[in-house]
């Protein structure tokens, strides 16, 4: 990772930089919104999650500066910025296993008791891969989690609504338990005042596409850790979810569960080198640096070193 373009703070330099005497919000339930396998306590809310809080108050305030300047400026034009106030989207990117989805739960929980007036709302891009027979129909199914496996255009579409305000969105559903899109279901997004991305591919810039979904992030999160530590979670969390499945005959994993276990870890061993090292590699840690801000996990989950952008 190039340096330059990032100041670094351990956690301790990076707590005090919040503001003194703003309430930290408290996160209720908090084992409820850690993902499987990963780690997080009060005390990390606390030194890492309350300061980001801060920054993205800052950052939002920018934005609605921005947005008001902009109004006096094209005041009495037809522009389409003068139409509605624009939803604050914020982008989280990393690695498969990483803990993306644990920071994006937080955020979204956070976000809401800090501003109770505001509807803050969370998506994820994985129900805009193609389903599984589509992507066997197209010969991708190994590349399940790489660029060609979005459905973009609709992804896009989706952003652009959002962004513009549309009204009502439709959009496809994603489950982890049978590892397919739930086609024929949609969930429905009605005008969120802040918007939470999480995805492997949201910091991406795919080839032949003149826009990207990065374009409509006011605030984008890389979650990055060493890769050799991403595999042994990825390991772990595939071995907790085994045991989930092995009274489950509808889940995706209950047949690997009825396998001897050593079979089965040669199985993940194998999608992890060929699939989403690959893929790390190649497509999501080259958007590391496209990120505003950097969380750095440490081998026990925890976030050691947190980068900011300069410029």
């Amino acid at each position: 990772m190039s340096l330059e373009m990032f100041t670094r703070y351990a956690p301790q330099e990076w707590q005090k930089l919040h503001q003194e005497g703003q309430p930290i919000p408290q996160v209720h339930e908090l084992a409820r919104l850690v993902s499987l396998n990963d780690r997080l306590s009060q005390a990390d809310v606390a030194t890492i999650y309350a300061p980001m809080i801060h920054y993205l108050d800052m950052m939002m305030t920018y934005q609605q500066a921005y947005q008001s300047a902009k109004y006096q400026f094209l005041q009495g034009q037809n522009h389409p910025s003068l139409q509605s106030h624009q939803p604050f989207v914020i982008g989280i990117s990393g690695s498969v296993a990483v803990g993306k989805s644990t920071t994006a739960r937080v955020l979204h929980e956070l976000l809401s008791r800090t501003y109770p007036e505001r509807k803050v709302a969370l998506m994820t891009t994985d129900g805009f891969l193609y389903p599984n027979a589509e992507l066997i129909r197209r010969g991708i199914l190994g590349r399940k989690g790489f660029p060609d496996s979005y459905d973009m255009p609709r992804l896009l579409d989706f952003m652009q609504r959002i962004k513009t305000r549309k009204g009502p969105v439709s959009y496809p559903v994603y489950s982890h338990q049978v590892y397919d899109v739930l086609v024929g279901q949609e969930a429905v997004m009605e005008d969120p005042d802040i918007l939470i991305v999480e995805g492997i591919n949201v910091l991406q810039l795919p080839q032949n596409q003149k826009l990207y979904v990065s374009d409509f992030f006011d605030v984008s999160i890389y979650i990055d850790a060493n890769p050799v530590h991403i595999q042994r979670w990825y390991m772990e969390r595939f071995e907790l979810l085994l045991d989930l499945a092995k009274q489950d005959p509808h889940n995706y994993y209950f047949e690997l569960s009825q396998k001897p276990r050593e079979q089965a870890r040669q199985y993940a061993n194998e999608a992890w080198q060929t699939i989403n090292l690959v893929n790390l590699i190649q497509n999501i840690a080259p958007t590391r640096e496209r990120a505003d801000l950097i969380l750095h996990k440490a081998s026990n989950h925890l976030v050691d070193s947190i980068y900011v952008r300069n410029y």
